[in-house]
């Protein structure tokens, strides 16, 4: 789990990490975050006619840098 969510955040996986945080709270605080993030990132919500279409499990708490990310991809969609 902790490789694959890495894959997805690694900046936060790395900044938590650098904070000392241990390998198992790291996981907890980023796993969540990487399944979104990474729906998101492939397209899943491209093409949502309003956010009353979005599933309930679409938004996390994100920071500005993941956000830039998302839309970075977006618009090179």
């Amino acid at each position: 789990h902790c490789l694959s969510v890495r894959a997805v955040c690694q900046r936060e996986i790395d900044c938590d990490r650098g904070k000392g945080y241990s390998w198992k709270i790291t996981l907890l605080r980023n796993y969540w975050k990487s399944k979104v993030k990474q729906e998101w990132l492939s397209g899943k919500y491209s093409n949502i006619p309003s956010q009353n279409s979005l599933p309930e499990k679409s938004m996390y708490p994100m920071d500005v840098d993941t956000w830039g990310e998302i839309l970075e991809a977006e618009l090179e969609r």
